[in-house]
């Protein structure tokens, strides 16, 4: 016993002993880290490096940066910035350190030139020594940012610079260092050039759109090529042969000249780091691969390719950056980094069998923004000639765009405008939709004095927020609507992201009005595609004489208090982050109406278990299950009308309203409970009716006795 006692205080002497010193390690870590990310460079040092004719000028109050000016006779002219590097994108090193490189750039966006400050790279401390770190920098002198800079380190190709790309050596037994320093002296670059240089329309990471982390909707292949969220480049030889027609590249691909009708290159183009687009598209092993590597304000590119000139190719060193396929954005060149990710694509999207599958990452410190076009191009070399080729180069272009309702807008950008110009026929149809509902509900006993013009009225209806609001609008509102605001609102977005998607803002300002004249019915009994989808089931299934379950009123209250629990849960879940994308799907309305059912037989299943138990429990989901009419029906306690008609009578003694109500929204002592009300006004069709409303029955031969007792007195 003393001895296994002593081998657990070792135990966990030893457990102590590590977990201080790997912690004493990430402090000095973390104080190095911080150390390294301070600007060392003083006016007076740059000016000795920065001698006549330039002057340093003084720093800039915004941006960490000092303009050089270029003395002449009519005063300072601007001749580029200097910076240092660990001041704009400290990107760690090998070591967890980020090296600190000084770095200047001309107003064109040339380099000035490099130089290395301080770093801590293993290998160029104890290995290689700083040498060749330092020739290596200074092949940047210049080099444009609009270039694509590629690293060479085996020396094998023949590199000849264009307007387009330019190959730098790299340092052999240094990969890794290299490929950070030069992610580090571009990243900072291009955000000196967006801010300073008006490049990207002088847009910093605060001026850029944010890809929309809330909007999971998956979507069918088909879909995503009609938005523009994959984009198809296919090209046969014969088609790229007359790009060179007339050109010194003519005629020079054999291959080309006798196979004209095979495929040169088919590309398919999409941007993965958008939730929606990347659970449309991949497997979930595979995104569960793929999600470690997306951080915040990256941006990840999907690439399927096939044909003679596949991307990345097949000399493509993997981790590395395409050569065949290049990424701008407001003309500067912004690289791409496979991931080495091996993913799979779901069953049913229409790859080539041998197609390639390749991510490659942009991180965020590039400042690609995802509210701008991507201008990819794919470049096609000839070269003519043994001993010096002349190279013939070609570019087939794609341009792709995030659609805007996947986006939080950049602070300022009015983008949604556009949004709201495309949907101005939807909107239209919508709002003269709304008008008439309004005005019908508006005078609730005119409508329903005539029972069944009143049933035809609300088959039409519900047809028009099925077929309309529903499939072709897609304007199904959702808990989501409300978990997405309220996430945005605990991070400090702002709600201007919900303008990109006009449909589902006018719809909820309509039911926000409706919510305070009539309560919750409104929507849940008129305006939900699903909940209308429901009603036609169970009408359906009357139709048939399918047998209908009426629950007691004590097990119908419990049930009832499920959807507040379940609205409860998954806003507390949206507040802390935990489970929320799970939680949601509670609701099946992306899947029965967002996605019409195609989608993975769990959910599709679950949303048809439930339209198959309202053909027998009339809207059972609607009744017990949904948080957004719990959330509705909180919110309409609000109302400022009574509008349901009822007499004295209704509930002492009358029941005929009550047992008629397949919602069980009415008291016993005839009182309406309009939280569970769904405003399906048969309650006021009885009360209009003379051949149902057992009161006006009671007045009507009440008032035949009077007439008969009239008669009688009259005749004797």
């Amino acid at each position: 016993m003393m001895h296994t006692m002593a081998r657990c205080r070792r135990a966990i002497t030893l457990a102590l002993f590590l977990v201080l010193h790997l912690a004493a390690g990430a402090l000095a870590l973390l104080l190095g880290a911080a150390t390294a990310q301070a600007g060392v460079m003083t006016k007076a040092e740059l000016a000795q490096r920065f001698p006549a004719p330039l002057t340093v000028g003084e720093r800039d109050a915004e941006l960490p940066v000092w303009p050089l000016f270029r003395q002449g006779a009519n005063g300072g002219e601007l001749a580029g910035y200097v910076f240092e590097s660990v001041d704009l994108a400290p990107i760690p090193g090998f070591s967890g350190v980020p090296v600190n490189l000084l770095v200047a750039i001309d107003p064109a966006g040339r380099f000035l030139g490099v130089e290395v400050l301080s770093q801590h790279e293993p290998v160029f401390q104890y290995g290689l020594g700083e040498a060749p770190l330092f020739e290596f920098v200074k092949q940047y002198r210049g080099v444009s940012l609009k270039q694509h800079i590629g690293i060479e380190t085996n020396g094998r190709r023949t590199r000849q610079p264009d307007a387009a790309r330019v190959t730098i050596d790299g340092v052999s037994k240094a990969t890794v260092s290299v490929r950070i320093i030069n992610e580090s002296v571009l990243a900072a670059a291009l955000l000196v050039s967006r801010r300073k240089l008006g490049f990207g329309a002088g847009r910093g990471a605060g001026g850029m759109a944010r890809v929309r982390t809330d909007l999971l909707d998956t979507m069918t292949f088909e879909r995503l090529l009609g938005e523009g969220l994959v984009r198809h480049l296919r090209v046969t030889n014969a088609q790229l042969e007359k790009l060179y027609a007339g050109s010194d590249g003519a005629r020079l691909d054999e291959e080309a000249l006798r196979q004209p009708g095979d495929i040169f290159i088919d590309l398919y183009l999409a941007c993965v780091s958008v939730p929606g687009v990347a659970r449309s598209l991949l497997t979930e092993a595979s995104l569960e691969k793929l999600k470690p590597w997306i951080e915040q304000g990256d941006q990840a590119i999907l690439v399927i390719s096939s044909g003679r000139h596949r991307v990345p190719g097949e000399d493509f060193t993997r981790g590395g950056i395409p050569e065949r396929l290049l990424l701008r954005q407001h003309e500067l060149a912004i690289d791409m980094r496979d991931l080495d990710l091996d993913l799979k694509l779901l069953p049913g999207i229409p790859a080539p069998a041998d197609a390639s599958l390749t991510v490659f990452r942009v991180p965020a410190e590039a400042g690609l923004d995802p509210g701008a076009a991507f201008d990819f191009t794919v470049p096609v070399t000839r070269s003519k000639g043994q001993f010096y080729p002349e190279r013939i180069v070609r570019e087939l272009p794609v341009t792709y765009r995030v659609t805007s309702r996947f986006l939080i807008a950049a602070p300022g950008d009015t983008s949604w405008h556009a949004a709201w110009s495309e949907r101005r026929s939807d909107l239209l149809i919508l709002a003269a939709g709304l008008a008439v509902l309004a005005l019908a509900l508006s005078m609730p006993r005119k409508l329903s004095s005539n029972g069944r013009r009143f049933a035809w009225f609300r088959l039409v209806y519900l047809a028009f927020t099925v077929g309309f609001i529903g499939y072709c609008a897609q304007a199904q509102l959702s808990i989501v609507n409300l978990t997405g605001a309220l996430q945005a609102l605990v991070a400090g977005r702002g709600l201007s992201f919900l303008l990109h998607d006009p449909m589902t803002v006018a719809l909820w300002a309509f039911v926000l009005v409706s919510l305070l004249l009539w309560g919750r019915g409104t929507f849940c009994g008129w305006l939900c595609p699903f909940g209308a989808l429901q009603e036609f089931t169970g009408k359906l299934a009357r139709w048939f004489k399918l047998p209908q379950l009426k629950l007691n009123r004590a097990l119908d209250l419990r049930l009832k208090r499920i959807k507040y629990l379940a609205l409860a849960l998954i806003m507390a879940s949206a507040l802390t982050g935990f489970a929320v994308d799970t939680l949601v799907e509670l609701e099946p309305f992306k899947t029965a109406i967002t996605l019409n059912f195609v989608r993975a037989w769990p959910y599709a299943a679950y949303a048809l278990a439930l339209l198959a138990i309202s053909a027998f429990v009339h809207k059972f989901f609607c009744r017990y299950l949904c948080p957004l009419g719990a959330s509705l029906a909180l919110l309409g306690r609000f109302r400022l009308l009574d509008w349901i008609p009822r007499r004295s009578e209704c509930g002492t003694p009358c029941q005929t309203c009550r047992h008629r109500c397949d919602y069980q929204a009415i008291k016993p002592g005839g009182a309406v409970v309009y939280a569970e009300c769904f405003q399906c006004m048969d309650c006021v069709v009885i009360h209009e009716s003379e051949q149902k409303c057992a009161p006006r029955l009671l007045e009507q031969k009440r008032a035949r006795t009077i007439v008969i007792h009239a008669d009688k007195g009259a005749s004797v």
